[in-house]
C-alpha cells in the first residue's frame, strides 16, 4: 500500500433487497486490554442477500476468520449488531433454534471436523437429532441415501467413519452435514484451501450447485483470489480487520480500487510465472 493511501474501514454497501444477513460496526479484541490485547476486528460491516455469494478474502491474521465465526455464532463479539432477516441474532449459545440451524459452516480442515469415532450416518441423524423440525418423515435411510446422492457420493459412504474417507469425500460429508440443517447461509471458511486443485474444483461446483438447488446464500472466506472468483457474486477485502474494498466480484478483482487489493492481485499472478525447472509455482496466493 502507497504511503498516501490511508487504512480506512470499508462498509460493504447493502444489496437492493433486505439482506439475509446483516453485520454492522462488528469489533473483537483479543488477549485483553492495552498492549497485551489485540483488536482482530475494527468496525466491519458487511451484508449478504438472500442467494448471493459474498466473499471475503484478505491475508493471514487479517479478521475474516474471526468474522465469519461471529457470524455463524461460534464466536462472541466486542461490540456491533449481527441481524438474520433484520432480527438480532442474540449472543452465542442463546440464538433461537431456528437461527442455529439457519447458519451453519463448513471448516477448511474436513477430517478433524468430523467425529473420528462416528459413521456418517450418526453424523447426519446427531443433526435431525439437535434439529428435529429437520428430520425426514418415513425412511430416514433412503433419505440419507439421497442427501449423500446430491454431494456426489454413494450410499456404501453411510457406514464409512471420517479416517475411511479421502480428503474430498470428508468435505462433502461436511457439507452433507450442514444441509441436514437445512440452513438459508452456508459460511465457508476456507473450505477449499486444505483440498488439491482438483478436488477443489469439484467442491466448488458442488457448493455452487447446491446453493442454486436449496437457494442457499454463501459467506465464502478464502486466501485464494482465483477461487473467489470462480464463485462469488460480490467480494469484500479485508486488512488488518477492517474492510478496505468491496463491490461486484468481476470489478474488484480486474479493476481494483485499492492499493492492498492490487497488491492481492499481483502477488497471485507472480505465483502462476513459470518456475526454473519448467514447471509452475502453483495458483493460490501467499499472503
Amino acid at each position: 500500500m502507497s504511503a498516501s493511501e490511508p487504512e480506512r474501514p470499508g462498509a460493504s454497501a447493502p444489496p437492493a433487497e433486505r439482506p439475509l444477513v446483516e453485520v454492522r460496526d462488528l469489533r473483537v479484541r483479543y488477549g485483553g486490554r492495552g498492549r497485551r490485547g489485540r483488536t482482530a476486528v475494527d468496525g466491519v460491516s458487511l451484508s449478504v442477500a438472500p442467494e448471493e455469494t459474498l466473499g471475503l478474502v484478505g491475508e493471514s491474521g487479517s479478521g475474516k476468520t474471526t468474522v465469519a465465526r461471529c457470524v455463524a455464532g461460534l464466536l462472541r463479539p466486542g461490540t456491533g449488531t449481527i441481524a438474520f432477516e433484520g432480527r438480532p441474532v442474540g449472543r452465542v449459545g442463546r440464538r433461537p433454534p431456528e437461527l442455529q440451524r439457519a447458519v451453519q459452516m463448513v471448516f477448511q480442515d474436513p477430517r478433524s471436523s468430523l467425529n473420528p469415532r462416528m459413521t456418517v450416518a450418526s453424523v447426519i441423524a446427531e443433526v435431525w437429532s439437535t434439529h428435529p423440525v429437520t428430520a425426514p418423515e418415513g425412511d430416514r435411510t433412503e433419505a440419507l441415501h439421497r442427501l449423500l446422492a446430491g454431494m456426489g457420493l454413494g450410499p456404501e459412504v453411510a457406514s464409512r467413519r471420517a479416517g475411511e474417507l479421502s480428503g474430498g469425500q470428508c468435505q462433502r460429508v461436511s457439507i452433507a452435514r450442514a444441509l441436514a440443517a437445512r440452513p438459508r447461509l452456508l459460511v465457508c471458511d476456507e473450505a477449499v484451501s486444505a483440498l488439491d486443485v482438483s478436488v477443489q474444483a469439484q467442491i466448488l461446483r458442488l457448493l455452487a450447485d447446491l446453493r442454486g438447488r436449496h437457494r442457499l446464500a454463501l459467506l465464502f472466506i478464502s486466501h485464494d483470489l482465483g477461487v473467489v472468483h470462480q464463485i462469488a457474486d460480490r467480494v469484500a477485502v479485508m486488512r488488518r480487520g477492517v474492510i478496505v474494498e468491496e463491490g461486484p466480484a468481476g470489478e474488484v478483482l480486474t479493476r481494483p480500487r485499492h492499493a492492498y487489493t492490487r497488491d492481492l492481485l499481483d502477488a497471485a499472478l507472480d505465483l502462476d510465472d513459470p518456475v526454473p525447472d519448467g514447471g509452475t509455482a502453483g495458483g493460490e496466493a501467499v499472503v
